[in-house]
């Protein structure tokens, strides 16, 4: 049996063209994929960039622990502690001492991201002067970059300055460096410090204060700006791969076994001459496994080499798009990833061959005379046992997700792997859906004078396996896209609907960076009739069945300020009982209880139990907790809600802030789909689409020989090659409408259960279907499709093809 196989694969190679390619694909990103995560896996830690050039590094308490019953938790505090009078005299006793501060600097025509710093610390970092001099006055500074030349006056939030000289950028960031006596009074905090020391003797003096941290050889890069966002880059990468190679390995082994599905049924005859000549049903199915083994082998081994090809490219192409840091590169030293890529192939092959094998091996000899071309019993009991119980799992899971934790449908995790689940099973059950779509979407063309609309009809309802074979990658393709998309602006359109009614104030006043200054917060609150409320954010941390140390969003405000400009969702209690010893928790929390006493860790990483004032519902989990300014931890003010004013006048008052009416904030703040994860999406959705282009060519392309005879008759009926060619491009586009209509009935069934969670979290938001992308992708469906279907049938009619 392995000859025939091998003979079978020779002289039928178009009908493996389409497993091959889908297995080359799949198996060339799952290496790719390997490679990346395991250079990740072995990617150096970032090294210092601040303070490459420092000695020692001494910084403020920057996290707190927490004991608990399976060991001791860390969080991270918001920003650094300062560092404690006693202690910036002992240093000075051991050598010189630097004190550094980093402070955001606003202004109208520069980066948007300028940070100042003391001139002193510039040597730290490497800097060096370029052009000019340096800093010797308060209005006088040294910028990074090519963006400022000597002389041009900056205007900023802190004063207009003079720039002086200019120094080569690091990459890192963009400086504005003021004299370190300026600096102190834009900066007055000290959380950190340089000293020109012997570390052993730093430490020592550092052991007698809680907290402070000793930073020396890589360790000081901790005390950069976001020491750990190579890290979440990397993570966010490889989640990023680890997605796309899911879907990858989900639509491997539906093409290869629908291929191979399609290739058993149309071969029954050919089975069953051999049934007839003597053959077992064991040795066919060992020929359909020696065939898929072939083909795995070959198309693993050829994935292989094109993903070692191409994993540099798309390692280089994640750095250039930002989703990975600049010095991430392949290490090539890894062959884990091939032997994985390969042998998950060649596994993809046989799996997706293990159903058609069964069947091949149920061939009766009398499949030898088998002359009509109507299908009948498409539906095995294998495919209506997975197909069924995909669909029952994907619905019980969906039932207790609701009635347990409908907000973990609103995870990303969440969202963009259960509808696999339902697609799945929509596709096993698709010849189910194949007639009566068919005679539904050609109703109307079929009542049109002439037999086309008929004969169009009539040949998609008839030929169930083969309309269902090129349906069900558009089907797959359009569920993907409508129900990954639809599931995202849903979410996104939800939060919108969140923010805006919380929000119930005229203006809202945005500080730059470093928050509003206080001069600026006095004016606004001396406005003549103005409501103003300003608010600070950060975090607070509980813990949670005593081994979680959970981390919340928290806004401080003074709450009769608060009732008036907001409006917060609340289940229970009353906003106006809000005061230093209490707190506004959400439902999402362990301890929810209006009355209740729940201990907290504050922004500065303080220890409280607060009372809850009041409980807001859970939301999109975006509704945080409240408290008083009392227990903000020192965050500066960064929104100012204000009611009452007129634009002219908060613009007046607070000239370093972004002052905007509510509808023109609603619109800026409108939440969005994250840059990496829009780019997962359209990775996947692209891999979704290049299967499916796959599959339907290929399986339009096996087709052809079985639909000649039909053509053939036609035409020796009178009918011409060019309605022969109308009425394969009818066929075509009617098969491709069933896949696009069924796609879109999963579409709504997935939006429907996030509806659903939606509601229970008290929310009224309409599910978002993307209808110009889901048209799109049914468009390019049909754009392969048409002449997929087209070429070998006018190749055909031309050479004189006949019935035989």
């Amino acid at each position: 049996m392995l000859t025939v196989a091998l003979t079978t694969l020779r002289t039928r190679w178009f009908t493996f063209v389409g497993s091959f390619l889908a297995l080359c694909l799949g198996v060339a990103l799952l290496t790719v994929m390997g490679q990346v995560l395991a250079s990740s896996l072995d990617a150096p830690e970032r090294e210092p960039e601040r303070f490459a050039a420092a000695p020692v590094v001494v910084q403020g308490a920057d996290t707190f622990s927490v004991p608990t019953r399976q060991g001791t938790e860390t969080g991270r505090l918001d920003r650094p502690h300062a560092l404690p009078a006693a202690l910036m005299r002992e240093l000075r006793r051991l050598g010189p001492v630097t004190e550094d501060r980093a402070f955001p600097v606003p202004a109208r025509r520069g980066p948007g991201d300028l940070v100042g710093h003391p001139w002193s610390t510039a040597p730290f970092a490497r800097y060096e002067l370029q052009r000019g001099r340096a800093p010797r006055a308060a209005d006088e500074a040294v910028v990074t970059g090519g963006w400022a030349t000597p002389g041009r006056r900056l205007e900023t939030g802190h004063g207009t300055v003079r720039v002086v000289g200019t120094v080569r950028g690091r990459g890192f960031e963009h400086a504005v460096f003021y004299t370190d006596a300026h600096a102190a009074r834009l900066a007055p905090r000290t959380e950190r410090v340089v000293v020109d020391a012997a570390p052993a003797r730093v430490r020592e003096v550092a052991r007698q204060f809680a907290g402070v941290r000793v930073l020396t050889g890589d360790d000081r890069r901790l005390a950069d700006t976001d020491p750990d966002r190579d890290a979440k880059a990397l993570m966010a990468l490889n989640a990023l791969f680890g997605t796309a190679g899911g879907v990858t390995g989900f639509v491997s082994v539906f093409v290869v076994a629908s291929t191979f599905a399609f290739a058993v049924a149309q071969r029954r005859r050919e089975f069953g001459l051999l049934r007839t000549a003597g053959a077992t049903p064991r040795q066919l199915r060992r020929t359909v496994y020696a065939e898929a083994g072939a083909v795995g082998v070959l198309a693993s081994a050829a994935g292989c080499v094109l993903g070692a090809y191409a994993a540099p490219w798309l390692a280089s192409w994640t750095v250039r798009e930002q989703l990975a840091p600049a010095w991430f590169a392949l290490s090539g030293e890894h062959t884990w990833p091939y032997h994985l890529a390969f042998w998950t192939g060649l596994s993809t092959a046989l799996g997706g061959a293990a159903a058609a094998s069964w069947r091949a091996g149920r061939t009766a000899p009398v499949q030898a005379l088998r002359e009509a071309s109507v299908d009948s019993r498409v539906m095995t009991w294998g495919r209506w046992a997975t197909g069924g119980g995909l669909l029952l799992t994907a619905l019980v899971t969906l039932v207790l997700a609701l009635v347990s934790d409908p907000g973990d449908l609103l995870h990303r995790k969440t969202y963009m792997t259960r509808p696999l689940l339902l697609i799945a099973a929509c596709a096993l059950l698709a010849p189910l859906l194949v007639r009566p779509l068919a005679r539904l979407l050609a109703w109307l063309p079929s009542r049109l004078p002439g037999a086309g609309g008929m004969l169009v009809r009539e040949g998609a309802a008839a030929s169930v396996r083969r309309t269902a074979a090129v349906a069900a990658p558009v089907l797959v393709t359009v569920a993907i896209a409508g129900s990954l998309l639809g599931t995202t602006s849903t979410i996104n359109a939800a939060k919108s609907d969140e923010l805006r009614a919380r929000t119930v104030a005229d203006f809202v006043v945005t500080p730059p960076a470093g928050g509003l200054p206080a001069e600026e917060l006095r004016r606004l609150r001396e406005l003549p009739g103005a409501v103003v409320s300003p608010s600070a954010g950060g975090a607070v941390h509980v813990l949670e069945e005593g081994v979680a140390l959970v981390r919340s969003e928290v806004r401080a405000a003074e709450p009769p300020l608060l009732a008036r400009t907001a409006r917060l969702p609340l289940v229970s209690g009353d906003m106006r009982d809000l005061d230093d010893d209490s707190i506004v928790v959400n439902e999402e929390w362990e301890r929810h209880t209006v009355g209740e006493r729940v201990p907290v860790w504050l922004p500065d990483g303080t220890r409280r139990t607060l009372r809850i004032a009041a409980v807001m519902r859970t939301g999109t989990g975006d509704n945080g907790a409240y408290v008083t300014p009392r227990n903000a931890g020192g965050a500066p003010v960064d929104r100012v809600d204000v009611r009452g004013a007129s634009l002219a006048a908060l613009r007046a008052a607070a000239p370093s802030a972004t002052v905007l009416p509510r509808a023109q904030w609603l619109e800026a703040s409108a939440p969005g789909t994250k840059r990496t994860t829009r780019l997962g999406l359209l990775m996947v959705l692209g891999i979704a689409l290049l299967y499916s282009a796959v599959s339907v060519a290929n399986t339009l392309v096996m087709a052809t020989p079985d639909r000649l005879p039909d053509l053939t008759r036609l035409r020796l009926s009178g009918a011409s090659k060019p309605q022969l060619l109308r009425l394969v491009t009818g066929e075509t586009l009617l098969v491709v409408a069933v896949g696009a209509t069924a796609g879109l009935l999963a579409t709504v069934l997935n939006l429907a259960g996030f509806w659903a969670a939606l509601t229970s979290l008290g929310l009224s938001t309409v599910p978002v279907v993307p209808w110009s992308t889901l048209g799109l992708l049914a468009t390019a469906c049909a754009v392969i499709a048409v002449p997929a279907a087209l070429a070998p049938v006018a190749l055909a009619l031309r050479r004189g093809a006949t019935v035989r």
